[in-house]
């Protein structure tokens, strides 16, 4: 394993709480092979409540037919500009003072990816996990806190951030509807159908991350100010910080349920080798920061479990490149 720890101070991994508890690339974690679902089921849940096909498509008509400009990132979102708040929101976030993140009880269930049904089984099973530690994480600061929608795909569909699938992307985050879009099929095949269910919980955990960026108020400044810039260089920079934080954020949720988890040496490894192999090649074409980059904050957040050690936005140019 590479030593990307080394280049943030680090200290014990230790828990101070206990308890269980576009235009632009969009909010999603790539691979590299990306691959149509064939299914012809569309299931989305609010909350943990089934709701038909007939409430999504009714939930996307309430933001219009076609693809409105909203403040998300998604499949051809293009944001809605918030002026609300100052860049204290993304360098001094009120998140940052929660402390550490609260140890939680995460049994994950076993899955076999090659059965639909055990597959979101498990990604439900993940999703109830990150609601209880994102919101007792919140509520430690004293702010609000919704749980994201979760839609799970089997089938193309719309949503308010733009159609779904689209090329080398099995997941995102829409702020629009504060949906967590994954496909159940697409996310093994975009994952190099790994049976490793670690590497799908980070994953989830990542585009997790961009919902508490929006819960925290972070989503609608950074989109703010992109849109603001006539750079495409500055632009991808602040992309690759929201990018690199998701990261580092569900890294403090995976800290946080390493031992019920579990999440030992051999699942950190491959948490980290699929965190490297999602990053971006190309220098050329970086918006997601770079494979080591990607691996050193997702690392960096599961050590130090705490999302003050997540400011991407203060960082230097040499971690978020």
């Amino acid at each position: 394993m590479r030593d990307w720890a080394s280049r943030f101070p680090s200290r014990d991994r230790g828990r101070g709480k206990g308890g269980p508890a576009r235009p632009g690339a969009p909010h999603a974690l790539r691979g590299d092979r990306p691959r149509p679902s064939a299914a012809v089921t569309l299931v989305l849940l609010t909350g943990l409540a089934a709701v038909g096909l007939a409430g999504f498509m009714t939930f996307s008509a309430l933001f219009g037919g076609e693809s409105p400009a909203v403040a998300s990132q998604g499949p051809g979102a293009v944001p809605t500009p918030d002026p609300a708040g100052d860049a204290s929101v993304l360098t001094a976030n009120p998140l940052y003072a929660t402390g550490e993140m609260t140890e939680v009880t995460c049994p994950a269930p076993e899955v076999d990816v090659e059965d639909e049904a055990s597959m979101e089984a498990f990604l439900h099973e993940i999703t109830d996990c990150l609601d209880e530690a994102w919101s007792a994480q919140f509520a430690e600061g004293g702010m609000e806190f919704e749980k994201p929608n979760r839609i799970f795909w089997y089938a193309s569909g719309q949503s308010p951030c733009g159609n779904f699938p689209t090329e080398g992307t099995a997941a995102f985050y829409c702020q629009a509807n504060k949906g967590l879009y994954l496909g159940v099929e697409d996310i093994v095949a975009n994952s190099n159908e790994t049976e490793h269910p670690e590497a799908y919980t980070f994953l989830l955990s990542h585009e997790y991350g961009h919902h508490v960026q929006g819960e925290a108020g972070i989503l609608g400044y950074f989109h703010t100010e992109r849109g603001s810039l006539a750079d495409p260089g500055e632009r991808s920079l602040l992309t690759r910080r929201s990018e690199l934080q998701a990261n580092c954020l569900g890294g403090t949720f995976l800290g946080s349920v390493e031992k019920s988890l579990p999440i030992g040496s051999e699942q950190e490894a491959n948490i980290l080798e699929d965190a490297e192999r999602r990053g971006d090649f190309d220098p050329d074409k970086r918006t997601h920061g770079s494979p080591e980059n990607g691996a050193m904050w997702t690392a960096h957040g599961m050590d130090r479990g705490d999302p003050a050690a997540c400011n991407t936005w203060s960082a230097g140019e040499n971690v978020v490149g």
